[in-house]
């Protein structure tokens, strides 16, 4: 394989990983934009909806042994879609909302509580080893030009492509998306408009939810395994991802996942033949902390900026 080949499969795997981290990066940024917290459990979400649809395979297969990957996958999903909303509604009503008008840091801290407290969960539920995730779609190459892909990979890509524009559409060109923008400018003002502030965050967390129930059955497919701390990373480099892009911006959520994953797999690839093959993918999770330092310091409120109005 050619050096532009290898450059441009170290780009195809990039857009996988930043589709990932698009996914995840706008529960971040549809919660700060709307109550301006930062709720460092969504990683932990994902980890719930990975282990509730490896766990809901698991028992499909038990009870048909004949239902195909695909139906397995979509049963994997549909499982963990209500699982991790309900969650999330839960989180939100009982830890945030009665901090939502306390100083910044308390609602931070609980946050940082609660996603200790899901992992001490998760980790009672199923354990503290990894699980084998199936293989439930083919594994074959499917030969993309220089580039080669995987049924996983190139559904991560389109399944994230087709979320990322419904819910623009959604914020765009609803009833419920009026509500969300309106609430936040300035949530006072819209409940005198009729709009109610706690039903609209309410749905937020649950969007936001549904959306990491996806990211997680999708990385744990990728990468084949899922585990009590899985979600602790791709949460922080989907945080940094939604800080590069303007947090509280949504598209700004969908062009900084994409970029970091764009950085890692190059960056990776580019260390990979410096060294010869002795480190590369070990230092991969380096660049999203360099990128995260890099955006705090040049450009804070990221490349599209923070659309959200500061509030009292």
């Amino acid at each position: 394989m050619g050096s532009l080949d290898t450059f441009l499969q170290q780009v195809f795997n990039g857009l996988v990983l930043g589709s990932l981290y698009a996914l995840i990066a706008l529960g971040y940024t549809m919660v700060y934009g709307i109550v301006n917290l930062i709720n460092f459990a969504h990683g932990d979400v994902l980890m719930v909806g990975a282990l509730t649809a490896l766990s809901a395979i698991a028992a499909a297969q038990g009870f048909a042994p004949g239902i195909p990957g695909w139906g397995l996958m979509l049963i994997g999903m549909f499982a963990a879609v209500p699982v991790c909303v309900l969650l999330s509604l839960l989180i939100e009503r009982v830890a945030y909302r009665p901090l939502r008008h306390a100083p910044r840091l308390a609602p931070l801290i609980t946050a940082i509580g609660v996603s200790i407290l899901l992992q001490t969960l998760a980790m009672s539920v199923w354990g503290r080893n990894p699980r084998t995730f199936p293989q439930l779609l083919p594994s074959e190459p499917i030969v993309l030009g220089p580039a080669t892909a995987t049924v996983t990979k190139l559904l991560v890509i389109v399944l994230s492509a087709v979320i990322m524009v419904a819910l623009l559409i959604l914020v765009q060109r609803t009833r419920l998306g009026r509500a969300m923008r309106a609430t936040a400018e300035n949530a006072r003002v819209a409940s005198l408009m009729g709009v109610n502030p706690n039903a609209v965050i309410a749905a937020t967390f649950a969007i936001g939810a549904a959306l990491a129930a996806v990211a997680g059955v999708m990385y744990a497919a990728l990468y084949s395994v899922a585990h009590f701390y899985m979600g602790f990373i791709p949460g922080l480099k989907a945080f940094t991802a939604a800080v590069l892009g303007g947090i509280g911006n949504i598209p700004g959520a969908m062009i900084g996942g994409i970029l970091l994953g764009l950085i890692e797999a190059l960056g990776a690839g580019y260390i990979d033949q410096l060294s010869n093959g002795v480190f590369g993918s070990n230092y991969q999770d380096v660049f999203a902390f360099i990128v995260l330092c890099a955006v705090l310091i040049l450009r804070p409120s990221g490349l599209l900026g923070e659309r959200v109005a500061d509030r009292a």
